[in-house]
């Protein structure tokens, strides 16, 4: 294999992919905050992902919620924090594990759950169905490759 130095480096094969990646979800995290900020300003997107992820459920420990939010395990206590004094999300010890915390909607986060998760999916869904449902499978398909890549 090819040594990289730092003379060859920006030319590497994969780097237009790395940047297009980098480049698509900086513009969608942008959109999709752009849509919080238009439906009142109530959510952070980080604390959005975590209202989306808990609504219609009983809650879920603080690993679950990492597992399907993109937020970073190191974040997610500060986001859960600041969704807890909102009284948005409250806190439980497991009943059954007294070392695992149950984070669940309060009656006032489920309600921005009804109103803003309809929202802000008509929002994403704007520019989303300007794709087929062939491109949206095909990027579905290579996204996953490439998440497959970083978790071997």
């Amino acid at each position: 294999m090819p040594e990289v130095t730092h003379k060859n480096a920006a030319k590497q094969t994969f780097m237009p992919l790395m940047r297009e990646f980098v480049r698509a979800y900086q513009v969608f995290s942008s959109y999709s905050a752009d849509g919080f900020r238009l439906s009142g300003g109530k959510l952070t997107l980080p604390q959005g992902d975590v209202i989306f992820t808990l609504g219609n459920t009983a809650g879920m420990t603080f690993t679950e919620i990492g597992e399907k939010t993109l937020i970073t395990k190191g974040t997610l206590t500060g986001v859960i924090d600041r969704l807890e004094m909102k009284k948005l999300v409250k806190r439980r010890v497991d009943k059954g594990d007294r070392r695992r915390v149950i984070v669940s909607l309060t009656r006032r986060g489920e309600r921005l759950f009804e109103s803003d998760f309809p929202r802000q999916v008509l929002w994403m869904k704007e520019k989303f169905k300007k794709l087929s449902k062939k491109d949206r499978d095909a990027a579905t398909e290579s996204m996953l490759k490439i998440q497959k890549l970083f978790e071997d």
